[in-house]
């Protein structure tokens, strides 16, 4: 289908019209610009104004994110895809030579390179990756799980044989269909087969695969859990001395944080997060819902919120990253340390 039919025009209305509402949302919620301008970039792209979305990587960069490393990544691939390819590579290469310990910015440039016939430099991104974000010895991070896959994905193009991460994104691989099948390069020839047999095993394997997104995409925020900084907490509990009962001291809080996600974690539950909360912040939100800040329950309500705007950090943090308390200690040495 060329891409001046009516289908094709009403999608990209759509995602026109989704971006507008999010720049208007972002400028009511200015705390959550970063988030919602990154939603609306990505529907530019896919509504094909790719020039506008890279104004707004560019407004973000120079408005000094809190990701920068995931805004050039993103920035790189939508300039590459619209005929900027020297800009787009020397982006890359930057966060290469920087080395972010996040998985999301690796993850981009890694796809990027791969969806433009760099096979070898993607492996290179991905095993870069892997082989900072994931400590062996440990659970593997939610988000750094599509490291391990993009990587086996990458590896099968190549040609290359199973190594110890390639068995390591099999175990955490959710899906009915086994990686290897998922990632056959010989799938690509059964989608232009002239027979039924083949077609229909593809039918299948695609439903399947397309069960395990949905999945995926029926909890878009993470299961987080609220952290107060400490001058946050003693100014909450000197407003509202009534939830002294949640926090009998900033110590203990941490360790509940702490806890109550490993307990999660043990229960099989993903997607999990951190959101920090400030005391404006939350007496806005109270307001909002027409309740009084000294009300318990409406801390979890408060965080679900946080998340839904994109305010989560992922948990565990991934090797070598700061712990998500704030103290500036490498997770594994702070709350980690008792991790197994």
């Amino acid at each position: 289908m060329r891409p001046d039919t009516p289908a094709d025009h009403a999608d990209h209305t759509e995602h026109a019209a989704e971006a507008e509402r999010l720049l208007r949302t972002a400028a009511q919620y200015p705390e959550d610009q970063e988030p919602l301008l990154l939603q609306a970039a990505a529907h530019l792209e896919l509504s094909g104004d790719r020039s506008r979305a890279a104004t707004l990587y560019d407004n973000l960069l120079a408005a000094t994110p809190e990701q920068p490393y995931l805004v050039k990544a993103l920035k790189a691939a939508n300039l590459w895809e619209y005929g900027h390819e020297a800009e787009a590579r020397a982006i890359i290469d930057g966060i290469r030579a920087a080395a972010p310990r996040e998985a999301a910015p690796w993850e981009i440039i890694a796809e990027a390179l791969e969806s433009h016939d760099e096979l070898q430099a993607s492996h290179e991104c991905f095993s870069t990756a892997v082989d900072l974000l994931i400590d062996p010895a440990e659970e593997v991070p939610y988000t750094a799980q599509s490291l391990l896959a993009g990587r086996h994905r990458v590896r099968r193009l190549l040609g290359l044989p199973h190594d110890e991460w390639d068995t390591q994104a099999d175990i955490v691989h959710p899906g009915a269909i086994a990686l290897d099948e998922l990632h056959d390069p010989k799938r690509l020839w059964a989608l232009g087969s002239d027979n039924p047999a083949e077609l229909q095993a593809e039918i299948a394997r695609l439903r399947v695969e397309l069960g395990t997104y949905r999945t995926a995409l029926s909890r878009p925020f993470p299961v987080a859990m609220l952290h107060w900084p400490e001058p946050e907490l003693r100014e909450l509990l000197t407003a509202y001395p009534a939830l002294a009962s949640e926090y009998p001291s900033h110590e203990a809080h941490l360790a509940a944080v702490e806890s109550s996600l490993r307990d999660l974690a043990s229960t099989g539950t993903l997607n999990l997060g951190i959101v920090t909360g400030t005391v404006p912040s939350y007496e806005a939100f109270a307001a909002s819902e027409q309740s009084s800040p000294a009300e318990a329950p409406l801390l979890p309500q408060y965080a679900t919120t946080l998340a839904a705007r994109g305010r989560a950090t992922p948990w565990p943090p991934a090797r070598n990253s700061p712990c998500w308390c704030g103290s500036g200690t490498v997770y594994r040495g702070c709350h980690g340390v008792q991790r197994p």
